[in-house]
């Protein structure tokens, strides 16, 4: 796209186009459109990896139990491990390691940001990423090396869900209770079950009643398609007539795998996501041996933040569409006449090049797919931030597949499902099997995704704490639950490009904390009230969010298009210097030793 001459806009027209197709999705029912997998939906929720095993319920005591066995308790098991606390639990629903990357095995799963700064703890693993971006089966692998590596599986109990984590008051520890059987206790107890664990189907009429074969993404039955998570083909679909439902990450992913194996392939579509060149390459060892010095992610992890947020101009090392949106935006601001370099001049570049650069997906939709009808469903009427940004270099391409059908709804969604296949625009698709990618459950309360409601001093139970908005110092510290850690990016950095860098700093956090509490003999730490307000006070002053406005498309980004209470800002708002300043203060504040705002006792 570089050569293509940059595209004449009519703002006022884009804008009044954005603004009709936002009305269009618009939905009263907000999140609650999505069906639970409860009850005779159940059976998409179960686990088709990992055989379960029978064990005895577990009684004992741990120093550390840690909830999830994603991402956020790798990093924080690993940097426990390295404190010298070695027994370190970790209790995951899964049958193994990985969180996200253990349910998504969809053909295609691939990280969408850099590996070299989204596979954590590759110094320390001496783990080299095999492609920019890597695939899940690697990625799910670097799960189970980090866990060996640090120890993680002695203690861990797979297969298990927490039914319940309560404050003893005077035993100074937690009881923990599972769905196994298990009451144990521990000292300390950390939270990592993420946003994207708990997987949702739509809620289309007579979605009960299909006859055929169905399955969510997260739960991919190669049984049915044949071929596996390593890329092998799916030849069971050679007759089958086969339906996906949602354009989101997944289905970019996992449609030109699909449009190569299937007799017929129909792509519902409600929204188009905007999908812009991926360029992915082998690494080259060569090269990574000359770059993968002593705190070489470290300083990978600081570059890509840095350029994505446009605070820099430095080299960008890692050159992909994250920090292109930022470098678009930064090279047109340094072009502004000093006397013009004020924060409405700053928006109105940011919104030029935001513009431009969607027009140009929209212009590779039209280069790229042969049927100018379809390329011009294809093309996504909103900003780029509105939704997920994806990158890909075949989904477009699978729609000049013979066996591709892009069925687009308008923005109406599916209107019902039958017992032999799918209706949209008042025509039915009789299909052998239903797809559903549908995604994770995010926008819901914390405790509904966790599956208990974390028990703390005198009873308060974290619901009743939070129940006008989250409330925490970095993120972490919750006032009036001693010993107990919360690991994600709200309230903290709130770096949603890249979340793994907001689970690994608090990681690290978390490591010195309890290594420092152990040291002092103190059995309880605890962030004070007042240190808590504070940080609370202190996030407010941060501007709204540029992504997933209330102007945006409906999505996950912004409450699929429903306005959110005053409190609700608390749920979503990071450091209002940005996320580079965080991850500096929160290294000064936990290298100093003082850890201000905790109390020891």
């Amino acid at each position: 796209m570089a050569d293509t001459p940059a595209p004449v806009i009519d703002k006022d027209a884009l804008k009044q186009r954005y603004a009709e197709e936002r009305e269009k999705r618009i939905r009263a029912d907000g999140n609650d459109q999505y069906q639970e997998l409860k009850g005779q939906f159940a059976h998409y929720a179960g686990d088709p990896y990992t055989a379960f095993t029978e064990r005895d319920p577990v009684t004992d005591h741990v120093t550390f139990a840690f909830v999830g066995g994603g991402f956020a308790g790798l990093v924080t098991g690993a940097r426990l491990k390295e404190a010298g606390i070695d027994d370190v639990r970790l209790i995951e629903k899964g049958g193994d390691f990985g969180g996200t990357w253990y349910w998504n095995r969809y053909p295609g799963a691939q990280c969408d940001t850099a590996s070299m700064i989204y596979m954590p703890l590759l110094e320390e693993t001496g783990h080299m990423p095999s492609e920019k971006y890597a695939h899940g089966p690697e990625i799910r692998q670097h799960c189970v090396r980090i866990a060996k590596q640090f120890g993680l599986y002695e203690h861990a109990l797979f297969h298990t869900e927490v039914e319940q984590i309560r404050w003893d008051d005077d035993g100074k520890v937690w009881e923990i209770a599972t769905n196994r059987g298990d009451r144990f206790t521990a000292s300390f107890v950390g939270m990592g079950t993420g946003p994207l664990h708990v997987p949702k189907l739509p809620g289309i009429p007579g979605i009960e009643n299909f006859r055929g074969h169905s399955f969510h993404t997260s739960r991919w039955d190669y049984d049915y398609t044949g071929g596996d998570a390593d890329g092998a083909p799916m030849t069971k679909l050679a007759d089958k007539r086969v339906a996906i439902i949602g354009t989101g990450a997944t289905s970019v992913q996992c449609v030109p795998h699909l449009a190569r194996a299937c007799k017929r392939l129909y792509v519902f579509q409600r929204t188009p996501s905007s999908v812009d060149v991926r360029d992915n390459r082998p690494i080259d060892p060569d090269w990574f041996g000359e770059i993968a010095t002593p705190g070489w992610q470290d300083r990978w992890l600081e570059n890509f933040t840095a350029n994505q947020g446009g605070l820099t101009m430095e080299d960008d090392w890692v050159m992909d569409g994250w920090t292109e949106i930022s470098r678009r935006v930064r090279t047109k601001i340094m072009q502004l006449p000093p006397g013009d370099m004020t924060i409405e001049k700053m928006m109105a570049v940011y919104e030029d090049s935001d513009f431009e650069k969607m027009e140009e997906i929209r212009r590779r939709a039209e280069a790229v797919v042969n049927d100018p009808g379809t390329a011009e469903k294809l093309k996504a009427w909103y900003r780029q931030l509105c939704k997920r940004p994806c990158f890909h270099d075949d989904y477009l391409l699978a729609f000049n597949e013979p066996a591709t059908v892009l069925v687009d709804t308008d923005g109406k969604g599916v209107e019902r499902i039958t017992e032999t296949g799918v209706v949209a625009g008042g025509n039915e698709y009789e299909v052998d099997c239903i797809i559903y990618a549908s995604g994770f459950e995010v926008g819901t309360e914390w405790t509904r995704r966790s599956g208990f409601d974390l028990q703390g001093r005198d009873g308060l139970k974290l619901s009743g704490h939070w129940s006008k908005g989250m409330r925490t110092l970095h993120g972490v510290h919750v006032h009036g639950f001693p010993n107990a850690f919360f690991v994600q990016p709200t309230q903290g950095a709130n770096l949603i490009s890249n979340v793994p860098h907001n689970l690994t700093e608090a990681g690290r956090s978390i490591g010195m904390i309890v290594a420092e509490a152990l040291k002092r003999g103190a059995q309880e730490v605890e962030v004070t009230a007042e240190a808590e307000q504070k940080w609370i006070e202190m996030l407010l002053t941060a501007p709204d969010r540029l992504i997933g406005g209330p102007d945006c498309t409906p999505g996950y980004y912004n409450n699929e298009g429903q306005p959110r209470g005053p409190e609700d800002k608390l749920n979503f708002v990071g450091y209002p210097a940005g996320a580079l300043a965080y991850f500096k203060y929160l290294k000064e504040w936990r290298n100093s030793g003082e850890f201000k705002g905790l109390e020891f006792r």
